[in-house]
């Protein structure tokens, strides 16, 4: 899960304190760490940013601990927070269809609270982070112990790194970043990213579709228990259920609320981008970068091409024309005098039957004249990029 690649290194040091967050978190682990950060009488801006990174930090330990204890997972990939993998749990919980709306509903509440320090963190803020990768860890069993397989390099490093991670050196050693005050807001940025997903998904909580597609396959199974539409190719009865699952969970009445919460986030975290590169372009130093200008260099050894901030943000511009329907998504039946008003989906939702989308009854009422989404800025995006357009729209969010 390549998401996590840049948001799970967050963290800094405390002024006038001994130690870092970095080695803090390194010995006491996440949560000991958010309590002392959240308990300060009069915290600093470096205060607030760590509070912030830690608190994020500490919503994808929890999304880990859950699965841990669960057995949930995502082979799908198309999840946040349950596509990395992690060691099998011998004994896991029975399943819980409400499992899932569950932990997103977690952590969308945890997002939050790790936006709220950083709203307090002001525009003219100056302060230097550093964080070495070999300190973090996520405390997959709950035990309170560092175990192997815990550490973030450990986690996230194939998932990062695809088929890339088995040939890599082992001996390189883990990067030190040193983050500055325009982070905050690169941050606040990815948790309403996050935000608007988890909003999304609970708009269209899966809990009675996973009941019924669960329910099903049991009932099924005992007809024939010799039989579940498995080969060695292919598990066809798995990909159904997942279909079956999806299509259930869009084809009911979804939350409003919801929906425009997530209209709300994906909003901001353009609104967000925009404040971070010009904040990063107005830098002067060159010290250890997470994120560089021009003129900077990365210190997670990745080079981005002269102009990558502007184009991105030329496609974040087009994401929120289409978010407030002032561009249209394109509609296999329609020609490129209309679209889909996507802004509408979540200001004026409905059951999404993919049927009658996909033949177009169900997308009428969505459907209008104006015009359509050009492709333009992210295929200069991508070209830019050398075909790791989505690694590194990842890494920008």
């Amino acid at each position: 899960m390549r998401v996590f690649f840049v948001t799970s290194l967050m963290c800094l040091p405390i002024t006038g304190h001994a130690e870092t967050i970095s080695t803090e978190i390194g010995q006491s682990g996440l949560k000991v760490t958010e309590a002392r950060l959240a308990a300060l009488p009069n915290p600093t801006n470096a205060d607030n940013f760590a509070l912030g990174g830690v608190r994020f930090l500490a919503t994808l330990e929890h999304a880990l601990q859950v699965r841990w204890a669960s057995g949930i997972s995502d082979s799908t990939g198309m999840l946040p927070f349950l596509r990395v993998p992690i060691g099998e749990n011998p004994n896991p919980a029975a399943f819980d269809p409400a499992a899932i709306a569950g932990l997103f509903r977690d952590i969308s509440t945890q997002l939050d609270a790790a936006r709220a320090p950083l709203a307090k963190i002001p525009p003219t803020a100056d302060f230097g982070v550093e964080i070495a990768f070999r300190d973090i860890w996520f405390d997959i069993n709950a035990n309170a112990t560092r175990d192997i397989g815990e550490n973030m390099i450990e986690v996230l490093g194939p998932t990062i790194m695809g088929w890339q991670w088995d040939n890599r050196d082992p001996a390189t050693p883990a990067p030190v970043v040193r983050f500055d005050a325009a982070d905050a807001v690169w941050l606040s940025a990815y948790t309403h990213l996050l935000g608007g997903f988890c909003d999304t998904l609970l708009a269209y909580d899966p809990t009675t579709a996973i009941t019924k597609i669960a329910s099903a396959k049991t009932a099924m199974a005992a007809l024939d228990p010799s039989y579940n539409g498995a080969n060695a190719e292919f598990d066809i009865a798995s990909a159904v259920d997942l279909i079956a699952t999806i299509a259930d969970a869009l084809n009911q009445s979804p939350d409003t609320a919801r929906l425009t919460s997530a209209h709300t986030h994906f909003l901001a975290m353009v609104a967000d981008n925009r404040s971070f590169w010009d904040r990063v372009e107005r830098e002067t130093d060159n010290n250890r970068e997470w994120l560089p200008n021009d003129r900077q260099k990365s210190a997670l050894g990745i080079e981005l091409p002269p102009g990558t901030g502007k184009q991105w943000l030329a496609v974040l511009s087009d994401a929120e024309a289409v978010l407030n329907g002032t561009q249209l998504v394109p509609y296999w039946r329609i020609g490129p005098a209309g679209g889909v008003n996507l802004g509408r989906m979540f200001t004026d939702p409905a059951p999404i039957d993919l049927v009658g989308w996909i033949q177009g009854w169900g997308a009428l009422p969505y459907l209008e004249h104006g015009p359509s989404m050009s492709t333009q800025n992210w295929t200069t995006f991508e070209a830019m990029l050398s075909g790791e357009s989505m690694l590194f729209s990842l890494y920008l969010n």
